[in-house]
Parts: structure tokens; C-alpha cells; sequence
């Protein structure tokens, strides 16, 4: 595979799935990968991440792209939606296919949850199929063959990782049993066409960072480079989500919030902040921004008691 873009020296993303409305939580997100990108002089895109059809909300998409408008995001390309990129998926999974790296798998999750055990993100795949299908069985999924290498990258913000893939997560899913891609290929495989440099995300996804990594080894592309930022939790210490209720952000008092935001990323913006245009915000926030200030830690309780947060 090879990059469509001519990269300048940073090229980032924001990657949002249309399960929801926009909460705060990946308006954290997204303005930690924003300001990575504006204050380093590079390009910012958007992509939807909308290949799980079963979890898509309607009108979530247009909603989330609403929304990112209305706080004063600007992209530098027209937004991708991985539901409409199928093909390309498919030549990476038979480039992995051709080097004897993905194979077929019979295997439910009944028949892996009897054997595995687990690992830092479920159930280790036992490798059932990884010589050939069982006699009698038919394919359900694809699954990338993995090592016992140690993936190791720097996380801007979390500091050295590490994770042996074969030890702790298994031949994992490309090709899911329902006929979709699973997301490890499809980001990998749009993040390598985009020109995409660096990842600035929630710290949810540092545990799959190692299995995109090991994919973009096998496919020959550029790994990014990554930070994983706190995840914005309720009080009880769940990830703000649509299952947990998370509220959507309203533009209403769009200064307000992107200043709580500003301060959940370790920044200090100064209390008029919040009444100066968003431009204006802008403008203070990328001159200001660092990341070394993001608290490194996977996950930190949003400061916006829930009864305001319902008003934003």
C-alpha cells in the first residue's frame, strides 16, 4: 500500500463513529487532535468511521459534522466514510492473504471463549484455525497471523509501550464474521492512504495501538506516530458514551465548553477566554498549546457536574 497524499511534515485525523451525537468527551478528542496539528503547521482531517452499520445512529454522521462546524473546526480535505471504501479494504486483506499472513476461521466466539484465555482486551485466540480450516467447517472470519515480537512504540503522552501480540491478544479479526471489515484493518489501511503522521485519540485504543502497528508492519506502510490522551469519565468512572448516557454538546455556549475542554487537556485558558470569539479561542489555544501538559493517565473524570452538562 502507499500514501495518495504527498505528506507534509504533519499530517493528523479525527476519526468520529456515528453511534451518537457528539459528547464531551470526543470533543476532547478532537480538539487535543486540532491543536496537535494547528500548532505544528499541519493539515487536519476528518474521516467517519461508519462501518459498523448494526451501532450507526441515523443522522449521526451530518450531526457530528453540525456540531465540529458550529465550535469552529476547519478540515483540509472533503471527509471520508469508510462504509463507501470496502475495495480498498479488500487489496490490503489480499496483499496479507498473498504473503501467507491472513487466513480463514471457523471459529464462533462460543468455540473461542471455551479455550482462551484472557488477555489485555479479551479473550486470546487460541489458534484454531492458523494451519487450516477444521474438515467440515466453512469460514466465518479472516484473521491476521501474529508473534512473539515485542511491539514497542513512545506515546507522546503515555510514555513507552510494549505488548507481544501472540502472548497477549492472539491472531486477531480483519474480516469479521458478519461480512464487515473489523476496525484494526480499516483504520490502518485509511490512516497509510490519507498520509496520516501523527494520531492524537482517547487512551481507550492504546491497547489495539501494538495490532495496528504489527499491520502496518505486514502491509509495508509508515506507522504514525501517537498519543493517547485521557479518556473523559462520569463520576463513577465510566467513559462518557452514548450506553452511559453521555449528553451531547450543544453549540449554545460553545466558548464555555471548549474552555472546560481546554482545562480537562491540562491547559489554563484565562476566565474572559469563554467570551471572546471562537477565532479569537482558537487562535489563544493553538499559541498555547503543549502536549506535554495532557495528565498522563487513561482516564480522568470530566470536571462538568452532570446537571450542567445536561444544559451545555
Amino acid at each position: 500500500m502507499n500514501s495518495v497524499l504527498t505528506s507534509p511534515h504533519y499530517i493528523g485525523r479525527f476519526a468520529p463513529s456515528p453511534t451518537g451525537p457528539l459528547h464531551f468527551g470526543s470533543l476532547v478528542a478532537a480538539t487535543a487532535s486540532y491543536l496537535d496539528a494547528r500548532a505544528h503547521n499541519g493539515r487536519w482531517l476528518v474521516r467517519m468511521e461508519d462501518l459498523d452499520k448494526p451501532r450507526e445512529v441515523a443522522g449521526a454522521a451530518q450531526d457530528i459534522i453540525d456540531t465540529l462546524i458550529s465550535f469552529g473546526f476547519q478540515w483540509d480535505a472533503e471527509i471520508i466514510y469508510q462504509s463507501q471504501r470496502d475495495d480498498i479494504y479488500l487489496q490490503a486483506l489480499e496483499q496479507l492473504t498473498s504473503q501467507h499472513l491472513a487466513y480463514p476461521c471457523s471459529c464462533s466466539r462460543k468455540d473461542i471463549n471455551s479455550a482462551a484465555r484472557m488477555g489485555i482486551d479479551g479473550p486470546v485466540y487460541p489458534g484454531f484455525c492458523r494451519d487450516g480450516l477444521p474438515e467440515g467447517k466453512q469460514p466465518r472470519s479472516w484473521r491476521l497471523q501474529v508473534n512473539n515480537d515485542s511491539i514497542e512504540f513512545e506515546d507522546r503522552v503515555q510514555g513507552k509501550q510494549s505488548q507481544i501480540l501472540d502472548q497477549q491478544v492472539g491472531d486477531f479479526v480483519l474480516k469479521r464474521a458478519d461480512g464487515f471489515f473489523a476496525y484494526q484493518m480499516a483504520v490502518v489501511a485509511d490512516d497509510a492512504l490519507q498520509g496520516v503522521t501523527h494520531i492524537v485519540r482517547g487512551a481507550d485504543l492504546l491497547d489495539s495501538t501494538p495490532r495496528q502497528i504489527y499491520l502496518q508492519q505486514q502491509l509495508g506502510v509508515n506507522s504514525p506516530k501517537y498519543a493517547h490522551i485521557p479518556v473523559a469519565t462520569n463520576l463513577h468512572g465510566e467513559k462518557l458514551s452514548k450506553q452511559t448516557r453521555a449528553q451531547p454538546v450543544k453549540h449554545r455556549d460553545s466558548g464555555a465548553v471548549l474552555c472546560r475542554v481546554l482545562s480537562f487537556l491540562g491547559m489554563q485558558p484565562p476566565a474572559d477566554l469563554a467570551n471572546v470569539p471562537l477565532d479569537a479561542l482558537w487562535e489563544w489555544a493553538i499559541q498555547h498549546w503543549q502536549i506535554q501538559s495532557v495528565p498522563r493517565m487513561r482516564r480522568q473524570v470530566t470536571l462538568i457536574p452532570e446537571k450542567i452538562e445536561e444544559d451545555i
